[in-house]
């Protein structure tokens, strides 16, 4: 089985771990930790952009990718089948295009539960996914933001 766990780095990625962990570690079941870096943006690309610019993103690419290595190192050091891959994308897209590439059963990921105004000015990851999967969702409420 594939389970593919999208994560947004956020703290409340460590309680979405803890409940895949506690729910799914059994035999035979291969993680995907999953954490979509911001987009390229559309008007201009960082390559023409300035080079301050060009090196606070490839800071941030860098601890986004440290951080979601370190998840699957204490996921590995537990003996669970994880791999981890940092993607650069739209959020809803690239969990959906990952989770087919990769034949996923199941995409787990957590709901910040913001407020309906947010939701309307932010949108909702959590909800764009499941309202475009072919595959079941399982969605974790977090407490921290």
């Amino acid at each position: 089985m594939n389970i593919l766990v999208a994560l947004d780095l956020s703290p409340s990625s460590q309680e979405i771990v803890k409940q895949v962990e506690e729910l799914f570690n059994l035999p035979h079941v291969k993680f995907w930790l999953l954490h979509v870096a911001d987009p390229e943006p559309e008007f201009i690309g960082y390559a023409d952009g300035p080079q301050y610019i060009r090196d606070a993103v490839a800071q941030e690419f860098h601890a986004e990718h440290k951080a979601i290595q370190a998840i699957a190192t204490e996921m590995r050091n537990a003996q669970i089948d994880c791999t981890a891959l940092l993607i650069q994308g739209y959020c809803p897209d690239t969990i959906l295009s990952e989770a087919q590439r990769l034949k996923t059963h199941l995409i787990v990921m957590g709901s910040h539960g913001k407020n309906m105004m947010k939701q309307l000015i932010l949108g909702s990851t959590s909800q764009a996914v499941i309202q475009d999967s072919k595959i079941p969702v399982l969605v974790i409420p977090t407490k921290t933001n």
